[in-house]
Order: C-alpha cells, then sequence, then structure tokens
C-alpha cells in the first residue's frame, strides 16, 4: 500500500509539473550560407520564421565580408593583399584564438597556411604541379605575426591567412549567440556541418546528431551515417579527407588537410576526426588539427584534452573496417 501511495504521488507531482510548463512553439529556418546548407530550429518567440531567415542571413553577409577568402572585397582579403592591417572583432577573434590552439598544440595548426593552400589548389587556385615548399614554408608560422589590438603587425607582407579552419565553427557561434539574444533556450545550429545545440527539441529530447561515414563517395551529409551522437549545451565539428581531395598526375591522393610544419598533404589511418567542445569555433579548429597530425598524435592529444574536449575518430584499420576511438561516452 505504501509503494502503491508514493509511486501515486510520484505520478501527481509528474503531472503538476508538466501542467506547470507550457513549452515554447519551435521554428525553423533552412537554406544556404558560406558556401554550403544550414538548419536552424529554435524555440524562440519573438521573431517570425522569416525574420529568423533574414538574421541568417545578415549573419552569412558579414561573416563573408570578414573572414572570407573567396570574396576578394572581404577584410581578409585585402589583408592579404597588405591593403589594411586593421581588424574587425571577427578576424581579432578567429586569429587570436588560432594563435592560442597552434601554440598549444606543437604549432599543427595554423591559419597562415594560404601560400600553402594556394600552391596545392584548394582555395580556388590552380594546383602548382611541383611546390616549392621550402619558398612557402618561410611565410608561414605564428612568428611571422602578432596581434596590437585590433592591428595585425606582420613582419613580412607576404604572409597570408586562411581562416576557413574555423570560420564555419565560429559563424555557428554567432548564430547561436542571436539565438540567445532573441531568448531561445533550446536549439540546434547546423552550417555545413558543423553543429551547436542547446537544450531538447521540440519532443523534450535532447539533440541527436549524425557523424557521416567517412567513405570516398560519401558526399550527402547524414545519408550514411557512422554514428550518432547526443548534444547539449556543446559543439560539434568534424573534419575528414573522403570529400576534399583529388588524385594527382601520379597517381598520388592530395587531400585538403595540410600540415604547416611540412607543407604537405596529410594522409593517415585517421579518416575522420570530430571534435565536441563549448564552442563550434574551437571544435572546428581542434578537428582539422586533430586531422594534421594522424592518428596517433591525435590519440595523444586527446587523452590530454580529455577534461575540456570530447572526439570520436573513425581509424582505417587496413581490413575495409573501422576502428573507433571514443571519448564522448
Amino acid at each position: 500500500m505504501k509503494r502503491f501511495s508514493l509511486s501515486l504521488a510520484l505520478s501527481l507531482l509528474a503531472m503538476i509539473l508538466c501542467s506547470c510548463t507550457s513549452p515554447k512553439p519551435y521554428i525553423t529556418s533552412d537554406g544556404a550560407m558560406l558556401g554550403t546548407t544550414f538548419h536552424v530550429c529554435a524555440d524562440v518567440t519573438n521573431i517570425t520564421p522569416t525574420e529568423l531567415y533574414n538574421e541568417m542571413m545578415r549573419i552569412d553577409t558579414e561573416a563573408k565580408a570578414s573572414l572570407s577568402i573567396f570574396n576578394p572585397q572581404s577584410l581578409l582579403s585585402r589583408i592579404n593583399r597588405s591593403e589594411t592591417d586593421s581588424l574587425d572583432r571577427h578576424l581579432t577573434y578567429n586569429l587570436a584564438l588560432a594563435r592560442s590552439l597552434g601554440e598549444r598544440y606543437d604549432y599543427h595548426y595554423d591559419v597562415t597556411v594560404k601560400p600553402l593552400t594556394d600552391a596545392w589548389g584548394f582555395a580556388a587556385k590552380t594546383a602548382t604541379k611541383e611546390p616549392n615548399l621550402d619558398s612557402l614554408l618561410q611565410f608561414v608560422g605564428y612568428d611571422k605575426w602578432s596581434l596590437n589590438g585590433n592591428r595585425l603587425v606582420r613582419h613580412d607582407p607576404r604572409v597570408q591567412f586562411d581562416l576557413n579552419s574555423i570560420a564555419k565553427g565560429y559563424t555557428v557561434d554567432l548564430v547561436a549567440e542571436m539565438l540567445e539574444a532573441h531568448g531561445a533556450e533550446n536549439y540546434i545550429v547546423e552550417i555545413g556541418g558543423e553543429i551547436r545545440c542547446c537544450g531538447v527539441n521540440a519532443k523534450g529530447n535532447v539533440w541527436r546528431v549524425g557523424i557521416d561515414s567517412p567513405e570516398e563517395g560519401n558526399m550527402s551529409p547524414g545519408a550514411n551515417l557512422a554514428a550518432a551522437v547526443e548534444l547539449n549545451g556543446k559543439a560539434l565539428a568534424t573534419s575528414g579527407n573522403y570529400r576534399r581531395f583529388y588524385v594527382d598526375a601520379s597517381g598520388r591522393k592530395v587531400v585538403h588537410t595540410l600540415d604547416p610544419q611540412t607543407g604537405r598533404s596529410t594522409t593517415s589511418r585517421l579518416l575522420s576526426a570530430t571534435a565536441v567542445t563549448d564552442n563550434c569555433a574551437t571544435a572546428d579548429a581542434l578537428a582539422t588539427l586533430f586531422m594534421a597530425v594522424g592518428e596517433e598524435r591525435a590519440i595523444e592529444l586527446a587523452e590530454q584534452m580529455r577534461d575540456s574536449v570530447k572526439v570520436y575518430f573513425i581509424i582505417d584499420n587496413a581490413s575495409g573496417k573501422y576502428d573507433i576511438f571514443n571519448t564522448l561516452e
């Protein structure tokens, strides 16, 4: 009898709590930004879906005007052409974060790699048949530049920046900040596979997001998943070499992940690296870092970061199957 009474009391308490909760309606917005697709779903009540879409387009325009190497009129492009040394808040934040991560993790993450990405054909340029890496590497490195407030100081005007490894994640963070400013407590933001989530979905469940299977030819994000993970109050970014690569005239696979220490395309048994941390800019940069150092060093770094960064690595075991290194659990 006591058990029945306790159970009944708990049931009544749950009913009272639910009746006191009036979940806000969720709105969604989908479209294109940063040269890829986006999806947003959030419990904002003070803007309409049309207004939310317009906010996304505003952020898209602002990010491209600041951070894009593909927009010749962007502030970053003008800096790369030595037309200015003045930074806006977006560039200042990203350059400071990139420097912090590069200095912390053996300089295998570096945003002065634009001469290399140009030479290897990954920055809307035609690939150089045999890049002179010794010549190019003299313009790569954190010792080649510094920040002085909102001013960039370069020791050589030929130093150029490529923020593609961090800008998309950073833009996800900008969208999350916009949603929170509009009162959202529960949301998911996804731009080209980089994701940030908070709270629960419209059904009251923690957001679940997918990690793509790193098979060559898997060009449809979300169509073939290797795993699904819960995400709440965190951001996730994945880097892999199964989409952006080419095979050169000698039959060698050239991937877009470049090691700034060697200047060369990095291939290893690590096929896909997913990083989960508090903000998407950091997750984006760390996913690139892991791919650049290869599976053994990536696992060592992941163990060192375990308290603040969680990872999901998909590793080729040479038998046609995958090994998984996972600290998300």
